[in-house]
């Protein structure tokens, strides 16, 4: 440690540096570490023959059809491949609640949140017919009965209705 400051003083003072007595160098051998390929990250949203399946929750303000701002982009990736899959012609658009609550309220919300997601792939230019569909809790996933199958069971799901094979499977881009 002292060497290494008494060098640093002296080359910072325009002095000449000084070997040390003793001190050898160190050969490193062997080859350079491989390239890293940048792997691009999952597919969020994938069409399946009868859905187009996302892998993450669509998420709104509490007790509100409101979007929140997160889901933007996830809601983005949406209308992209529906785009880029003009076979798909009508395809529902089905919100899903848990049981917390009033079941006529929930029904309402799981409507309002539906139509809400229709508008804002419509707003991003899907021409696709999108079905707004309110299920309440009426179609669960998960148990009602924990915090996370209730979690589970507030939803948005995109399921396919109508398809056009001869429109080809997808748009070439």
């Amino acid at each position: 440690m002292v060497r290494a400051i008494a060098l640093v003083l002296l080359l910072g003072c325009g002095g000449k540096p000084v070997a040390f007595q003793g001190e050898s160098t160190l050969a490193i051998t062997g080859d350079p570490p491989a390239q890293v390929v940048p792997q691009e990250p999952p597919a969020r949203v994938e069409v399946k023959p009868d859905r187009i399946e996302i892998t993450e929750k669509i998420q709104f303000a509490y007790d509100r059809d409101t979007i929140l701002q997160g889901s933007f982009s996830l809601l983005d990736e949406v209308a992209a491949v529906i785009k880029k899959h003009p076979h798909l012609k009508k395809i529902q658009i089905e919100g899903h609640a848990s049981a917390d609550g009033d079941a006529g309220h929930n029904q309402r919300l799981s409507e309002q949140r539906a139509r809400a997601v229709v508008a804002y792939l419509v707003g991003k230019g899907v021409a696709a017919k999108l079905v707004p569909v309110g299920y309440g809790a009426a179609k669960p996933i998960g148990d009602n009965g924990t915090r996370e199958g209730r979690e589970q069971n507030r939803r948005v799901e995109f399921n396919i209705l109508e398809q056009d094979p001869a429109a080809g499977q997808e748009k070439k881009s």
